[in-house]
């Protein structure tokens, strides 16, 4: 069981949603807390409101500015990477520059962030990183062009750093939830099957950082049936399409 206690946490995406209720537990749980986002009115109302935390403005889409976070950070014991970029999007309303965004957003500003704080955790001998992604990307799905695929390249990112970190005392882990309420989700117009509160997402995230396991996919059933589409047929799934 991992304690989070006198421990510092950089958390990248707190200024919203799940991530900002995140925040709210792991200072309650002791921890020290860098927090970052490109919000910085709304980061710094939440430090005011929780004790042992800082923040640090970002923008990952910025190789620079992550490059300056990451030189302001004297010691982190572990990172949360969490932030999100979401538009709802059809292949047949193709939006280039928002789907871009939602991949730099949410793969390539992982790369830039970890790209800098995975050396520094090999080098130590210890490090703990937790990816949140989405049960999205375990599947293509309608009106997903751009998430969806950001999500999976992150998954398969947590995969591939599984492997090769396994022996360097680094930890390393992905979550992945369904539909949480926040402002992203507003923009949905469907049904969100099982769909959570962000405090209630934030204390499942904060449940799997407790333990060294690798996956921890959220709620059940509803990723249960996420995890078996790979294994259904083609036609069944595309059928009349």
């Amino acid at each position: 069981m991992i304690s989070f206690s006198g421990k510092t946490y950089w958390l990248v995406g707190a200024s919203e949603g799940m991530g900002r209720e995140l925040a709210k537990q792991l200072s309650a749980q002791g921890a020290h807390l860098i927090l970052s986002a490109r919000n910085e009115e709304r980061l710094r109302s939440l430090c005011d409101s929780i004790p042992n935390a800082r923040p640090l403005p970002l923008d990952v889409t910025d190789p620079k500015a992550v490059q300056s976070a990451v030189d302001e950070i004297r010691q982190i014991d572990g990172v949360i990477y969490n932030a999100g970029s979401y538009d709802p999007m059809p292949a047949t309303d193709w939006d280039s520059d928002a789907a871009l965004t939602m991949s730099d957003v949410n793969f390539t500003g992982a790369l830039r962030v970890l790209g800098q704080v995975v050396p520094r955790f090999v080098a130590q001998g210890s490090g703990d990183i937790t990816l949140v992604g989405s049960l999205a990307g375990y599947h293509g799905l309608p009106a997903a062009i751009g998430y969806g695929a950001s999500k999976a390249a992150l998954i398969s990112l947590a995969e591939t750093m599984r492997f090769d970190l396994r022996n360097s005392g680094v930890v390393v882990r992905v979550v992945n939830p369904g539909f949480i309420k926040t402002r992203l989700t507003e923009k949905n117009s469907f049904r969100m099957p099982m769909l959570m509160t962000a405090e209630d997402a934030a204390e499942r995230v904060l449940k799997a950082m407790r333990k060294r396991r690798f996956r921890t996919d959220f709620p059940a059933p509803f990723s249960w049936a996420i995890r078996v589409l790979p294994f259904v047929p083609d036609w069944l799934i595309y059928r009349g399409r």
